[in-house]
C-alpha cells in the first residue's frame, strides 16, 4: 500500500492556493486505491476546512509537527503534551514576548495570548470558523492538555534565532521549529517523522511505502528518514536533502501511482 505524507502550507498550498494540477493529482492518487494524507505545523481546526474548501478528501492528518494524530474526521488518535511549567519558562525566553502571537494548541481549540498586529492566528480562525479562545497570560496554568506552542515573526531571521534560543536552553524537553517566520514548539521528540510513524502503529499498516514530501525545515525529518521529495519553490538547502523535486505534490504523486 503507499501512502502520501504531503505539507501543506509552502507545499500543497502555495500563494494562497491549492492548484488545479495538485487536486487532479490527489483524485488521481485517492482513485488508484492509495491514501492521502496531510502532514502539518498546522491545527486540524485551521486544516481541514480549507481542505473541504478545494474539494480534497483524505484519510488522516498529522498535526502541529506530530503533536498530534487525528483521522480524517478529526477524531484523535494521539496527542502529546508539554508539561504546564514549560508552557511558563518559554515566555522568558528573550524574543519570545516580541513575537506577534502565542497560540497554544489543545486538541479542539486553539488558545491565544499576547496578539499583535500583523498576526494572523485570528485571521484565519475568523475566515475558516476555527475555536480559538482568547486568554490571559495568567490563565496559562489553567489550560488544558497543550501539545504545541506557535511564535509568529515579521522576520525570519528572528524565528530562527529565537528557535536556536530556545532549543540550546530547553533542548532535552522540547524542540522549536522555525518555519518562515513562525516557530512552532513541541515536545522534545516530537516531529513530523515520530507522527508518521506514530500513525502507522496506531492504523496497524503493514508493507507500506510512505511517499513524504515537503519545503521546510520542519519538514526535513520525514523527508530524510522516508526518502521524500520536495516542490521546485523550496530552498537550495531542502532541495539537496530530498529525493527528487518537483511541481507540485499532484506531480509528485502521479509521477508515483
Amino acid at each position: 500500500m503507499k501512502v502520501a505524507a504531503s505539507d501543506y502550507d509552502g507545499t500543497l498550498f502555495r500563494q494562497n492556493n491549492i492548484s488545479e494540477e495538485d487536486i487532479i493529482g490527489i483524485h488521481k492518487w485517492r482513485e488508484a486505491g492509495h491514501l492521502f494524507g496531510v502532514v502539518t505545523g498546522r491545527d486540524y481546526g485551521m486544516l481541514a476546512p480549507q481542505l473541504r474548501y478545494y474539494g480534497i478528501k483524505f484519510d488522516y492528518a498529522v498535526c502541529n509537527n506530530g503533536g498530534i494524530i487525528c483521522r480524517q474526521d478529526g477524531g484523535v488518535l494521539w496527542q502529546a503534551r508539554i508539561a504546564t511549567a514549560l508552557l511558563q519558562q518559554i515566555l522568558e525566553i528573550a524574543g519570545v514576548r516580541e513575537s506577534l502571537h502565542l497560540a497554544f494548541s489543545a486538541a479542539d481549540r486553539t488558545f491565544l495570548c499576547h496578539e499583535r498586529d500583523g498576526s494572523w492566528i485570528t485571521r484565519e480562525a475568523t475566515a475558516w470558523n476555527f475555536p480559538l479562545v482568547k486568554i490571559q497570560e495568567r490563565e496559562i496554568p489553567w489550560l488544558p492538555q497543550i501539545h504545541q506552542v506557535s511564535l509568529g515573526y515579521e522576520d525570519s531571521a528572528k524565528a530562527e534565532a529565537v528557535s536556536e534560543t530556545i532549543n540550546v536552553r530547553y533542548g532535552r524537553d522540547i524542540h522549536a521549529y522555525p518555519n518562515r517566520g513562525s516557530v512552532d514548539i513541541t515536545p522534545y521528540g516530537i516531529s513530523k517523522k515520530q507522527g508518521i510513524q506514530q500513525m502507522i502503529e496506531l492504523m496497524g499498516w503493514q508493507d507500506i511505502v510512505i511517499y513524504a514530501i515537503g519545503d521546510e525545515i520542519n519538514d526535513l525529518p520525514m523527508i530524510e528518514a522516508f526518502g521524500g521529495f520536495t516542490v521546485d519553490t523550496a530552498r537550495d538547502a531542502i532541495k539537496a536533502k530530498a529525493r527528487g523535486v518537483y511541481a507540485g505534490v499532484g506531480a509528485m504523486l502521479e509521477a508515483n501511482i
